[in-house]
């Protein structure tokens, strides 16, 4: 598939999740075997202490790997998580967040990402997540094709 037709399956993707919509999130970066979500600060995505909440944080890291992940995958292919790990390294406090995705292994069946999230003051970015994260690329099932 060409690589702009794959780009905009991920757009044309993204713009479907119901939990992107949700966090407020937007597609800031879009490349072959890359994607960056982002998304503000807002009081329902918090946890008791004010920081973002880790499942809203694992949610947008796990798209972003899925996405950069699904940017190289054949046409007619879905794509599915299989299985991720995060690690929090710091607490989640920023005015905005980015939650970049990054192919480390495209296979034809199985693809290997990472994933990093960073929390933004005043333009200052500091890691506070990171994720390995393993997509499969779903054929031959109608309901989750191409997206």
């Amino acid at each position: 598939m060409a690589d702009q037709q794959a780009l905009q399956r991920v757009r044309e993707s993204f713009v479907l999740q119901g939990a992107m919509t949700t966090l407020g999130a937007q597609l800031t970066h879009v490349a072959p075997g890359e994607v960056d979500i982002s998304f503000d600060w807002a009081a329902a995505l918090t946890q008791q202490h004010g920081f973002i909440h880790a499942g809203m944080l694992s949610t947008a890291l796990d798209s972003a790997c899925g996405y950069a992940g699904f940017s190289l995958m054949p046409g007619d292919a879905g794509v599915l998580t299989i299985e991720f790990k995060i690690n929090l390294l710091a607490p989640a406090r920023g005015q905005r967040f980015r939650c970049e995705g990054r192919v480390l292994k495209p296979g034809r069946t199985i693809v290997v990402a990472e994933g990093r999230a960073y929390a933004i003051n005043d333009g200052q970015e500091k890691l506070c997540a990171t994720m390995q994260c393993t997509l499969m690329a779903v054929q031959g099932r109608e309901s989750i094709a191409g997206k």
